[in-house]
């Protein structure tokens, strides 16, 4: 079950820099063939990995919230932990998605370390 594509135009930069935790933004649009064959896997990763919060971007030229993380290959996949960038993938294969949820994890680790 995979969620539906957000309007990058109601979403902003500062919207994503805000949100605490793990989280993969994928931005993409509906109608790319890429990003619907991916989705199914991509939708695997998101269950093995239920912590992570997914936000579906529609991207399209010139909008704003593609740009700021130049994305320029659907679909591309932001993995950010607390607003900071881990991680970023365009048009990732299985492999190389699952990679960036690993990263994302373990930069969690990384910070809890960073406190003793």
């Amino acid at each position: 079950m995979s969620a539906d594509f957000q309007d990058a135009v109601l979403l902003t930069r500062a919207d994503l820099d805000q949100r605490e935790g793990p989280v993969v933004v994928e931005f993409g649009s509906e109608n790319c063939s890429i990003c619907q064959a991916f989705a199914p896997k991509l939708a695997k990763l998101l269950k093995q990995f239920p912590e992570v919060q997914h936000v579906k971007v529609e991207d399209g030229p010139g909008l704003p919230l593609g740009r700021s993380f130049r994305v320029k290959l659907w679909p591309t996949l932001v993995f950010m932990r607390d607003g900071q960038v881990v991680q970023q993938s365009a048009r990732p294969d299985v492999e190389e998605a699952r990679e960036g949820f690993e990263e994302l994890m373990n930069a969690d680790s990384d910070a809890d370390g960073e406190e003793e």
